[in-house]
């Protein structure tokens, strides 16, 4: 019997390597874009003289006329050379290599090979009296009509898009734009550095991201090529919590980046202006976004720990400003780029139980650039609003953004930590407290880390739980479903003893405990042929959403102000906008605490310029959260009934 199962199981093992061999066989050739396009590159003149460094690549097959498919950037072309590829940069996946596009990516003006002087975030000039006044629209609509003119083998239409810088890139060539320029997808686009964006999130600097940042980029002459291998950052720890207390403030670290590599004015202008002053309006673009003539599909990830507001500003100010334009949003549940080159299944270890970059590439961006450049009627129509919903992870499709059914509710702070759709009943004052000490901040995350995890936007937050410096309130197990929709605006009514303070709300998702028990009865017995099984998530605390506001900016990013000690204050702490679903038997919970560290920086609590702060500025306080009849402290959410 054991030699006829072994004969029969090596019968089976040849007919398999058989079957794989004939399909290996049968198996189409892996597409070659080298294969199908020609790659140019040339100085393209712009009209203050200036020429821009542009790769281009044309389809070898001129049997039929190409739209053009541009990225502009800050981060550079290459590889450089005509004989060096590097298309599948350019195209947002194969299938736009396949379609057949003219892909084209050019240096903006001061970086790498483009000349010129590269200022971040440039300006845009709504007049332009003479050919000295240009911008990024201005640059990329001389390069499109020099393209138009010069590439044989054109449709006359135009697509741009980008991811992250480059997304602000495409935002600002599209304003007063070349009528060739017949789409538009700005992706993880930079709106207003200031207001939610990569530099301060409610006047708070978002330290690591940004330090990390500006260890590598630079200024460098132009035009250049990039160095063959960048300078390496010497931390001198694993440890970012540690590294970045060390350093006391913001100043010592600008003295630190200066020991690598030479001073970084980047890095230097961010906390010089650390208030909303005429260095950061100039730079936001959403005030511009007006006469826009392109269709425009704007692209967002729930979980971009970079660019979240971006998207989000981007949309809204085209909707206001520019009304018959054709603006659609894409929110799906990624990182920052997250939909491009990888299937975007999972988050750490929140699944999505579904390949959602590749559903919106194949459904949405590709049908999108088609119908636009190509007058190619997609399969289904393109919804006002594509947004994935997490928690139950669906996608839905609405006509308008926030859905207009959503309903406006309050969850508010309750005794004894809870949290409740109804309002407070005591009639006389009542609140919590507690001592925060800026020397020993609360982290933002439960692990050591240097930079910032892109996973810390879903990060387990039971570790800062268990902290007395963190206000917890959670609701009663779900018995149904809860969708919250939209931005989020938590209303405190607080005191502080400091003259200054941080008030950081945090919105999660606590899972039943229960999981831990449905994850054991799952697990297999470990042997050699069998995985370890992933650690269980009963009782994971998901965070959802949180941001800082800090509090000497709570009635203007322009003016701070001094707290005054011991004055109860209604503050405004406005979270970014989600598509979350509670589930039935899950939790609501909401943290507050007054530092998030090292992911901004520490606020001393006195009121005192907080770049140059000194060891004796940074003192602990008392903290004072209100909640009853008259100063009821909550969250404003909006909430979409059942499916």
């Amino acid at each position: 019997m054991l030699l006829l199962r072994a004969s029969f199981l090596l019968l089976l093992g040849l007919t398999g390597l058989a079957v794989q061999a004939a399909d290996e066989e049968n198996k189409p050739p892996a597409y070659e874009p080298r294969e199908h396009y020609t790659k140019y590159e040339y100085r393209v003149p712009v009209r203050d003289g200036r020429k821009l460094f542009t790769a281009v690549y044309v389809p070898k097959d001129q049997s039929r006329r190409y739209p053009f498919l541009m990225v502009r950037t800050p981060y550079g072309c290459g590889p450089y050379g005509v004989d060096r590829d590097g298309i599948k940069g350019l195209a947002p996946n194969e299938e736009f290599l396949k379609a057949g596009y003219i892909f084209v990516c050019q240096d903006v003006r001061g970086r790498n090979m483009s000349e010129g002087e590269f200022i971040e975030m440039t300006p845009h000039k709504p007049v332009k009296k003479s050919v000295a006044d240009v911008d990024e629209s201005s640059d990329t609509h001389d390069s499109v009509q020099w393209l138009l003119d010069r590439i044989s083998g054109n449709n006359g239409r135009v697509g741009l898009w980008g991811v992250s810088y480059p997304g602000f890139y495409t935002s600002a060539s599209i304003i007063d734009s070349h009528p060739a320029i017949k789409a538009a997808s700005p992706q993880a686009p930079i709106a207003d550095l200031f207001k939610g964006d990569d530099s301060y999130h409610g006047g708070a600097f978002m330290l690591a991201a940004n330090f990390g940042f500006y260890t590598g980029f630079k200024p460098q002459q132009a035009p250049v090529p990039p160095p063959k291998q960048w300078l390496q950052f010497d931390w001198g720890t694993l440890d970012g919590y540690e590294f970045y207390l060390q350093h006391g403030n913001l100043e010592a670290l600008t003295q630190r980046l200066a020991k690598d590599g030479g001073p970084n004015p980047y890095f230097d202008v961010q906390i010089e202006h650390d208030r909303y002053d005429e260095f950061w309006k100039s730079r936001a673009i959403t005030p511009h976004l007006k006469n826009i003539r392109a269709a425009v599909l704007t692209v967002g990830g729930w979980f971009d720990a970079e660019d979240l507001a971006g998207p989000l500003a981007t949309f809204r100010a085209i909707a206001g400003q520019s009304p018959a334009t054709d603006n659609r949003l894409v929110m799906g549940p990624w990182v920052h780029g997250g939909w491009v080159g990888a299937p975007g299944r999972q988050l750490g270890r929140v699944q999505f139980q579904q390949p959602t970059a590749e559903q919106f590439q194949k459904e949405v961006l590709l049908p999108f650039f088609e119908q636009h450049l190509r007058e190619v009627a997609p399969k289904a129509p393109i919804a006002k609003a594509t947004v994935f919903e997490t928690g139950t992870n669906v996608w839905r499709r609405y006509d308008a953004w926030p859905p207009r059914q959503a309903q406006a509710r309050t969850l508010y702070f309750a005794p004894g930590g809870k949290l409740s759709f109804a309002p407070p009943d005591a009639t006389e004052p009542a609140f919590d407290a507690w001592v925060s000490d800026p020397n020993k901040p609360v982290p933002y995350i439960g692990y050591a880390s240097l930079g910032v995890p892109q996973e810390y936007m879903v990060s387990d937050q039971r570790f800062a739980a268990t902290r007395p410096d963190v206000l917890t309130f959670r609701s009663d197990v779900l018995e149904e479903d809860i969708t919250i929709v939209g931005p989020i605006v938590a209303r405190l009514f607080a005191s502080t003893t400091g003259s200054d303070a941080d008030w950081v709300v945090k919105l999660i998702d606590v899972y039943p405990a229960e999981l831990e028990e449905e994850a054991a009865k799952k697990r297999k017995p470990r042997t050699e042929d069998v995985e370890p099984p992933e650690a269980p998530l009963g009782g994971y605390q998901q965070l959802v959403r949180g941001d800082p506001l800090r509090g000497r900016f709570r009635n203007s990013f322009e003016a701070p102000e001094a707290m005054v000690p011991g004055r109860v204050e209604e503050l405004r702490v406005g979270l970014q906008d989600i598509n979350h679903s509670f589930r039935r038997g899950h939790r609501i919970m909401v943290q507050v605490q007054s530092s998030w560290f090292p992911l901004i920086d520490r606020n001393p609590q006195t009121f005192v310029p907080i770049r140059s702060a000194k060891p004796e500025d940074f003192q602990a306080a008392t903290q004072k959260l209100y909640r009853w009849r008259g100063q009821a402290s909550g969250l404003d959410i909006r909430v979409l009934e059942p499916h």
